[in-house]
């Protein structure tokens, strides 16, 4: 979820998501939300899963296997994951760089207008969101 997201952040700012800097390139593969997925994965997405792990919220019993191997969630489960992340995206965090206070769910807009500030010329480099 957090990838698709990310993705369309990147879009929406003109930025090809596909064109990333630290995973390599492959056909279908979006390296550049990859690359900036990663600046919110451990704060916002493993978080969740732990938080919804913990609290009994998301059990083994919601998923299936496959024969082929995959694992799928089933749709009360994919109700409830899809519900926390709606609501963790509205909690709201002071930007480390802008220095404003917005919602995580606003974060990756601003870091990928940020990042296409940078491509242009407009900042000397890169502001990751440093997390505290």
């Amino acid at each position: 979820i957090l990838l698709h997201d990310v993705r369309s952040a990147l879009e929406a700012a003109g930025l090809d998501p596909q064109v990333g800097y630290l995973h390599r390139d492959r056909p279908g593969r979006p390296s550049l939300a990859l690359d900036m997925m990663e600046e919110f994965r451990s704060v916002v997405a493993d978080r969740l899963a732990l938080a919804l792990v913990n609290r009994g919220q998301v059990r083994a019993k919601g998923f299936k296997v496959l024969d082929g191997g995959g694992v799928v969630m089933n749709d009360e489960t994919r109700r409830t994951v899809i519900t926390a992340w709606q609501e963790r995206k509205r909690d709201e965090r002071r930007h480390p760089f802008l220095d404003e206070v917005v919602s995580l769910g606003m974060f990756w807009h601003l870091q990928a207008l940020l990042l296409k500030r940078h491509l242009r010329g407009d900042l000397d480099g890169y502001p990751p969101c440093l997390w505290r």
